[in-house]
């Protein structure tokens, strides 16, 4: 029966991270976590590492789809990542020096609220207009945005696929589908850093969950990156509002019935 609950979670749970990876760049800790720590009475800690690691492979194939697409900007995304990198560790310890609550919430109300910014304003840049700003000032504004997004990340612990994906589209002007590709890009590397650093501090996972994630969160990743890199632009807007809209709300659902169990 264990057994049985075991696949049955990880199955969801790694089709509602795939699908969140391959559509909008969404890290796959936002799913995947709360359902191992809601169903599975998994350690946080431990459930999040599992998450990473599952994240690693999805934001890979993801972005060598979006690449093999021409839909990603290396060039851009390794200055922003440098950057994101740098200014987590900054974030993270600041955040260890002020008295703050816990902003856990964040990633999901931010998934909830972009999910609706797709559906009713969808991103419609070109390429064309995307190359129209000139090479210095795309790596500058990485550079700035990167910053911005890693000290949030750090400070609140959360959120940085999405906060990705909304200053690519919104602040730097990206055509979503390379907005996507270049987020994911990023994501392959800070989650295989994230999955690293976890298991290095709190030991060895319980491996088939984790293989079981990483397997179930691989292939749905693919399979929405591959949908995603065929679809007219208003459709993979469409498409990508839902998934994070339906996402989001799931977490939420999730949250809620964990704390019902724990009281």
């Amino acid at each position: 029966m264990k057994i049985l609950l075991t696949v049955i979670v990880t199955f969801f749970a790694g089709m509602g991270a795939g699908l969140g990876t391959g559509f909008a760049g969404m890290s796959a800790a936002a799913v995947i976590s709360p359902m191992l720590i809601t169903f599975l009475g998994m350690d946080p800690y431990m459930a999040v590492g599992i998450a990473l690691s599952s994240d690693v492979l999805a934001s890979a194939v993801s972005a060598y789809t979006y690449g093999k697409n021409k839909n990603l900007d290396i060039r851009n995304g390794l200055i922003m990542m440098a950057s994101v990198l740098a200014f987590t560790v900054v974030g993270s310890y600041t955040a260890s020096l002020v008295p703050s609550k816990t902003m856990g919430n964040f990633s999901v109300f931010m998934t909830l609220l972009l999910g609706v910014k797709f559906i009713v304003r969808p991103v419609m840049t070109t390429k064309e207009a995307m190359q129209g700003v000139s090479a210095k000032k795309r790596a500058l504004q990485s550079v700035i945005c990167g910053s911005v997004i890693g000290f949030i990340c750090g400070f609140v612990g959360a959120g940085g696929g999405m906060m990705m994906l909304l200053i690519l589209t919104s602040v730097l002007g990206y055509e979503l589908k390379t907005a996507v590709g270049t987020s994911v890009f990023i994501m392959a590397f800070t989650a295989l850093t994230g999955a690293v650093s976890h298991f290095a501090i709190g030991g060895m996972p319980d491996l088939p969950v984790l293989a079981l994630c990483v397997v179930f969160t691989f292939i749905w990743a693919r399979i929405a990156a591959l949908f995603a890199n065929k679809a007219e632009p208003k459709t993979l807007n469409r498409v990508t509002g839902v998934v994070l809209v339906v996402l989001g709300a799931a977490v939420m659902l999730f949250s809620f019935i964990s704390k019902r169990l724990a009281g």
